[in-house]
């Protein structure tokens, strides 16, 4: 992320992202977005513990490597699970921006253990199959919150170098390199998810070829930006 892009403007970004994702019914009281902060590659920029649709600019705080508030609290509470965000940002210099989130969408997936693949050219960023974290395999039973290091780091492990990870019983993780890839990706992999599901009831799911997924996950900025440019235009007035 350039060095020169102004925190207010990335802040605002921010902010923007948290609203039109709640808009579109990817988050809803719960989830967070985040972004790498451009001046400290270690660091990065996450909202204090509120529902997205809320977030406003004074919320967002400074997180150190070890998701650790570095801006003072002045007596806001923390998301829980921001370790998903900085333990992901350690091991994936190529991401930028973070969305967790559990939306109605995806639960189906996440619940059942049925592969998420594919379905549509705005769902080809996926890869082949969407990898799946289980909290067991490695933590047992849990109020199946990531709320430390080491949860952090076993899912940012099965995420590996893929854009989305599935959450068992949980919800999704989706990266991206910028804040406007990352409302793309978060729209259309629920967008997806939908259509794959639809698709089941009436029997029969057409899968993109690895080619196709090739070809068609090479979206064009220009592409992603319209997209966002429509999503945020939905916006009820006072957001």
């Amino acid at each position: 992320m350039p060095p020169s892009e102004s925190i207010d403007a990335l802040i605002a970004e921010l902010v923007a992202a948290n609203h039109v994702l709640a808009n579109e019914n990817v988050l809803d009281a719960f989830g967070h977005v985040s972004v790498r902060h451009p001046d400290r590659p270690s660091h990065f920029l996450l909202s204090c513990s509120r529902a997205p649709e809320l977030v406003a600019p004074a919320d967002i705080l400074e997180y150190d490597e070890m998701s650790q508030p570095v801006t003072p609290l002045d007596g806001r509470s923390l998301y829980i699970e921001r370790f998903i965000h900085g333990e992901i940002y350690r091991t994936r210099p190529d991401v930028n921006a973070i969305c967790h989130h559990h939306a109605a969408a995806v639960m189906p997936f996440c619940i059942s253990g049925t592969p998420l693949v594919p379905v549509y050219q705005h769902g080809a960023f996926m890869g082949g199959t969407v990898p799946f974290w289980d909290s067991q395999d490695e933590f047992g039973d849990t109020n199946l919150l990531l709320s430390n290091v080491d949860h952090g780091a076993s899912l940012a492990r099965a995420l590996g170098p893929n854009w989305v990870v599935l959450m068992r019983r949980h919800g999704a993780t989706v990266a991206a390199v910028n804040l406007t890839e990352l409302v793309f990706r978060a729209v259309t992999s629920c967008m997806n998810a939908g259509f794959q599901y639809q698709s089941q009831l009436l029997g029969k799911v057409d899968v993109l070829s690895p080619g196709e997924v090739a070809k068609a996950g090479l979206i064009a900025p220009s592409a992603m930006l319209r997209a966002c440019d429509y999503w945020k235009s939905r916006l009820p007035a006072a957001a």
